[in-house]
């Protein structure tokens, strides 16, 4: 077991981007959850066990802790095809949870898994000093997630393994700050976004941490900031290769979110493992240089602004980020206030009644195939960027750009 009194240092502070109790001092919080994570921290033993289910205690918590293997035997010891399917589905939906079980269902659940639960004495109230959201954050920590409903971005560098190694850093290097100088740009709109990131090798996944609509439409947004910040950096560098040119992919899916042993600690950052992480490392593979994809989704979202969950599907999606991004104009890129932002699905032109092409378009579908002969339906993405001063930055190509686009295009179908 590791030493309680063990700190952490900067571990604790990704956790104040969520919501504190009304009335709450940050110094009492900190300490609280300095205190809570030292009793997890115990309990996780460098990553050996993992937290499946919790709940509250007045003053604590219970928790069900078994070690990492428990998901591959619960399922194993099933007696028949159907009660493996059954143990399957019950795990699914525990791991889907996104906060603490009421004590009836989580008794339930310890006796389905023949774990006892653990004890865990605060001296604190865990539900009023430290507040759901929060308290969610840290526990998950020490767990496993099924994450359904989250969208991810996968960015990656065209040609970048055929950089020698001092240009990859500078490039990587490059795309940090276009990360980063996005970030920015919607702070300045008070849109505090708790995005996370993976590294790719060429490239990186980059998630929020927040879930929901506006969670998710927060993130294509800073998507379109990141491209922006990348094409202007690229014209303003006369260093042939210091800035990478980019290929993008936007999805909405599910996977299982961890936190990995780094040293004593789990790590700060999670990983990502599951279906919409295969969707966008395909969809990548086929993507053209400049290009930018969204992947075909229909997906339920919470809807934080009124609690109830909606089903929204690309098109919804990419609807809905093109009428919020409206707020982000004014905001500053390169020294130049920007006067409005476009993002959309491409394809081709709508022809008028007299045969002529108007000004509406269609919504062209792709087919790409991967190299297993797995189909991906996917949609072609461009964001139009006019600043009052300076050129506009066009992001992704036109359609009428995309002879080279390894995929099938579809038949408009419902889509016209």
């Amino acid at each position: 077991m590791i030493d309680d009194t063990r700190q952490r240092k900067s571990w604790l502070d990704g956790f104040m981007a969520y919501p504190m109790p009304v009335g709450s001092a940050e110094a009492q919080v900190r300490r609280n959850v300095s205190h809570l994570d030292q009793r997890l921290y115990s309990l996780w033993n460098l990553g050996e066990n993992l937290i499946y289910a919790w709940t509250l205690l007045p003053r604590g918590l219970l928790v069900l802790l078994a070690p990492h293997t428990l998901l591959i035997e619960f399922v194993g010891e099933a007696s028949d095809e159907a009660e493996s399917r059954r143990r399957s589905a019950l795990l699914q939906e525990l791991l889907a949870r996104r906060t603490h079980l009421p004590p009836d269902d989580f008794a339930q659940i310890a006796s389905e898994l023949r774990v006892t639960p653990h004890s865990v004495d605060l001296p604190f109230s865990p539900l009023e000093d430290l507040g759901l959201p929060l308290l969610a954050a840290l526990v998950e920590r020490y767990g496993l997630r099924l994450v359904e409903d989250r969208a991810v971005i996968l960015l990656d560098a065209v040609g970048f393994s055929l950089r020698p190694p001092l240009h990859q850093v500078v490039q990587l290097n490059s795309l940090s700050c276009s990360v980063n100088a996005a970030y920015a740009r919607l702070l300045d709109r008070e849109i505090n976004i708790n995005f996370a990131r993976t590294t790719t090798g060429d490239g990186f996944y980059i998630w929020n941490r927040m879930r929901g609509v506006a969670a998710n439409v927060e993130l294509y947004q800073l998507m379109q900031f990141i491209l922006a910040d990348n094409a202007l950096a690229s014209e303003r560098t006369s260093l042939p290769g210091a800035v990478p040119q980019l290929r993008a992919c936007f999805h909405v899916g599910s996977h299982y979110e961890f936190h990995q042993s780094e040293g004593l600690n789990p790590t700060s950052f999670s990983y990502l493992v599951g279906p919409v992480t295969i969707e966008l490392a395909r969809m990548i593979e086929r993507a053209l240089p400049g290009q930018i994809l969204v992947g075909k989704f229909e997906t339920q979202m919470i809807d934080e602004a009124d609690g109830r969950t909606v089903t929204l599907d690309s098109l919804d999606f990419v609807q809905r980020a093109r009428e919020l991004t409206r707020q982000l104009n004014g905001v500053s890129l390169a020294g130049a206030e920007i006067d409005s932002i476009t993002c959309y699905l491409t394809g081709p032109p709508i022809r008028a009644a007299e045969g002529q092409l108007g000004d509406a378009y269609h919504i062209r579908e792709y087919e790409l195939t991967d190299k297993h002969g797995q189909p991906h339906r996917v949609f072609n993405a461009k964001i139009n960027i006019h600043r009052r001063a300076g050129r506009p930055v066009l992001l992704g190509l036109r359609d009428a750009d995309l002879q080279g686009f390894a995929a099938r295009s579809l038949p408009c179908g419902e889509l016209c």
